[in-house]
């Protein structure tokens, strides 16, 4: 099988990591992490003139791509440098939403996020429902034509600095059942939504968003009401393959890091790296990338394929990345030394940010539960 980038593939590759080297630096990212929307809309707007939004749509939808490998050589560039920006949460969850299920003026809104002018966030994560994407217990009413949403989403990355909120909400069924799951568009100035902001600790915000009789015309359903399980399920597909293409950039970095410290850390008058012990760590941490990076490329290969494969690929690849990208950054923060853990290294941001990725989308154990799950159904 030839893994090769196609000529596109590799042009921007090679524009995308020219630009990040240009653009996010540590200080940059440190500086990020306190301002109001935890990234740089100058540099978002850069990455969008850039055409690296447009690459996670297909030209159907208005982009040039849109495919797992894709998303895999932006995300993992991305993680290179320790990004914060809210790819994940506008283009690939709620962009992918609108393109699945948006009608009209809501599948318009796709454009505005290849461009750079839309912010988006999905408020779908609840305080019971840990991992569970079918555990929903919002709820929506139907009073003549119109939709009234009550109930608490919990962890909205992106949503103080988003246009819009993407909300799931149940109109039928038990709390965990996967049909009755509808999604609606909510303008975040709509009266009833309260969001309490907060800072994530490795970069980027979240919101816990509250919905008070929140009133929505019909116009604000997406897809057919009860009936968006399975297109909640394909995105956070596609967002798994985001993530562990970031971590595994974030891995690539933080090794490269790490070797370069063992080359000019010296003890007993000669470089540290020249210690057999070391050399050994650093070769079982170079091997478990390299397994991790096989299971991302096989993941984005079955991104798009049929739901059985698809699923058991993102359980099995989330769980080797949450302990590869656990492994990876304890060694390193420890054949560093206490220099690992200061704020002003770069290998401080990069390894929480790794450690966090583990969190997101369902962490090591929760995936293998899962995967068990898959594989004897």
């Amino acid at each position: 099988m030839n893994f090769d980038l196609t000529d596109e593939r590799q042009m921007l590759q090679d524009s995308l990591r020219k630009y990040l080297a240009d653009h996010y630096s540590n200080e940059v990212i440190r500086a990020l992490a306190k301002s109001d929307c935890g990234y740089s809309k100058e540099n978002w707007a850069g990455l969008a003139e850039l055409g690296v939004v447009g690459a996670l749509f297909s030209e159907e939808d208005g982009g040039y791509g849109g495919a797992g490998f894709d998303m895999a050589l932006v995300f993992e560039e991305l993680g290179r440098v320790g990004a914060t920006d809210p790819l994940v949460d506008t283009a690939v969850l709620c962009g992918g939403i609108l393109a699945a299920l948006g009608h009209g003026e809501q599948k318009n809104l796709v454009e505005s996020i290849i461009e750079g002018s839309l912010q988006m966030a999905l408020a779908h994560a609840e305080p019971q429902s840990r991992y569970e994407l079918s555990r929903v217990d919002t709820r929506v009413e139907r009073e003549g034509e119109d939709f009234v949403l009550n109930g608490q989403k919990c962890v909205v990355v992106n949503a103080s600095a988003a246009d819009y909120l993407i909300v799931s909400a149940r109109s039928e069924g038990a709390v965990a059942a996967t049909a009755g799951i509808s999604l609606f568009l909510v303008p975040t100035d709509t009266a009833g939504l309260t969001l309490n902001d907060y800072p994530l600790s490795a970069g980027g915000r979240a919101a816990e968003v509250q919905l008070d009789n929140v009133r929505l015309g019909a116009a604000s359903l997406l897809g057919k009401q009860g009936d968006a399980f399975d297109t909640l399920e394909l995105v956070h597909a596609r967002a798994t393959v985001a993530v562990c293409a970031e971590a595994l950039g974030l891995m690539e970095t933080i090794r490269a890091l790490t070797t370069d410290y063992l080359k000019v850390r010296k003890q007993f008058g000669r470089p540290i790296g020249k210690f057999q012990v070391l050399q050994h760590r650093m070769a079982d941490i170079l091997i478990e990338i390299e397994q991790a990076r096989s299971a991302v490329i096989n993941l984005a290969g079955h991104v798009d394929g049929e739901r059985d494969a698809r699923e058991k690929h993102v359980s099995a690849t989330k769980n080797l990345i949450g302990l590869v990208g656990k492994l990876v950054a304890e060694e390193s923060i420890q054949m560093h030394g206490g220099i690992g853990m200061t704020e002003e290294y770069e290998l401080g941001h990069l390894a929480k940010r790794l450690i966090m990725v583990d969190h997101r989308l369902g962490d090591a154990t929760f995936h293998l539960e899962r995967f068990v799950e898959l594989a004897v159904a």
